[in-house]
């Protein structure tokens, strides 16, 4: 049976959701989401599709826009996204199971479509259609959507096919994407190819997907390794993998990280401040997960990259989730590697190995007594923040000068959740 499946993105979705709530049309309303309190070097993170035809960039910076452009700007509000985003997931809900659906991001989802078409006796592009008019009427959401005989081909025609269409809709098939995309350029419009990975394939006199076909396949090897198989199976539109493999998947291995560029330049006594909260915040995650881990890692990097970053990893003597035992740690590390007389702007910590605190034998030689009141407290922390909500309880370092703990547990993706 022939496989199709739908990739739907919902077109400049924040500023979208920006315009829809002020009763405003995104394609003539000049909008741009962005937290202008940081300052004109902030990151937009969505314009309006207007903003877009007067030459605006998405993820431009505020100083970027020409001030001969008058425009409204939305502080972000990630948590109304997220609502809007759940809501229109119910939509997709009324036309395929879950099984079939995989969320991508906040704004775009594949289904497989295959098996639904008999069901609505529509083809493709008319149950396109139907769920595309779906959203609008719903949500007043503009979307888009790639139909491919792949999950690859589907977000292709998504990505560059689409956007020429007068029905917002892009349809590829193998024989249709070697026809139409092979000669394509530049290579980093294609999915899964950045900036980098297209300037050394430019370097191997490689500028487009018929290239790629043609070229000897060691020499994509040697350069890539392992990675050269997407390359070779996707220059020719192919594309093994299926939304049901990707809900089978279990990965071998498993880890926990987070990170955080500061606000403001931090010295490295207030660096150390942070990095003890967010080790705090790592563990609180890790025994509500009911994890363990043996294996740390730390990422400091310095202000304007004045040098290169600085860090290291660290194999713990037992697994463990206790914040004490953790931060001692992590302490290690950060005092070791970490440069004193340097401005530090981004830390990132890692929690490597997880595994299920059931599949952990005891040792004899811990204080299995402490370690089980601490994790219970740890617990009990977890149980209120949930309940009550994050700042409402808190340790006292929280409250030194510096801390950002209270200030991020109010965004969302780093964001402003708009409450």
């Amino acid at each position: 049976m022939q496989k199709y499946y739908l990739c739907i993105d919902l077109k400049t979705f924040y500023a979208s959701v920006e315009c829809v709530e002020r009763g405003l049309d995104p394609f003539s309303t000049n909008l741009v989401v962005a937290d202008s309190s940081r300052g004109k070097g902030t990151i937009c993170l969505a314009v309006s599709p207007k903003m877009k035809m007067l030459g605006v960039k998405n993820r431009c910076r505020i100083f970027e826009i020409p001030q001969t452009i008058k425009y409204i700007t939305a502080k972000p509000r990630m948590k109304k996204y997220i609502e809007y985003s759940a809501n229109i997931y119910a939509i997709y809900l009324k036309y395929f199971a879950k099984e079939d659906i995989h969320v991508y991001s906040i704004d775009e989802a594949f289904m497989d479509a295959t098996k639904y078409l008999k069901l609505y006796k529509s083809n493709p592009i008319e149950l396109a259609k139907i769920i595309i008019k779906d959203i609008f009427k719903t949500y007043g959401i503009t979307a888009t959507a790639g139909i491919g005989t792949n999950m690859y081909l589907a977000k292709i025609a998504l990505d560059i096919t689409a956007k020429h269409n007068p029905n917002n809709i892009g349809y590829l098939d193998e024989e249709k994407y070697k026809k139409e995309l092979w000669h394509h350029k530049p290579l980093s419009d294609f999915w899964q190819i950045g900036k980098g990975i297209e300037k050394r394939l430019n370097k191997m006199r490689i500028y487009d997907m018929y290239d790629i076909a043609h070229t000897n396949q060691k020499k994509l090897y040697k350069e890539f390794g392992i990675n050269a198989e997407y390359l070779i199976d996707h220059c020719i539109g192919k594309e093994s993998c299926t939304i049901a493999d990707i809900k089978a998947y279990k990965p071998k291995t498993n880890s926990i990280s987070n990170s955080q560029v500061l606000f403001e330049d931090y010295s490295f006594e207030k660096a150390r401040l942070v990095l003890k909260e967010m080790v705090e915040l790592g563990s609180l995650r890790l025994i509500e997960s009911n994890l363990l881990t043996d294996s740390i890692g730390i990422y400091i990097g310095y202000s304007k990259d004045i040098i290169k970053a600085s860090g290291g990893t660290k194999k713990l003597t037992n697994y463990t989730n206790i914040y004490s035992e953790l931060l001692k740690s992590f302490l290690e590390i950060y005092d070791k590697t970490t440069n004193r007389n340097i401005a530090i702007r981004r830390i990132g910590i890692n929690f490597a190995h997880t595994v299920e605190t059931e599949n952990i034998q005891l040792s004899l030689f811990t204080d299995q007594e402490k370690i089980d009141r601490e994790r219970k407290l740890e617990l009990t922390i977890c149980s209120i923040k949930n309940k009550m909500g994050k700042n409402m309880i808190i340790r006292g370092m929280d409250l030194e000068e510096g801390a950002t703990t209270i200030t991020r547990n109010k965004l969302i993706g780093g964001h402003n959740s708009g409450e």
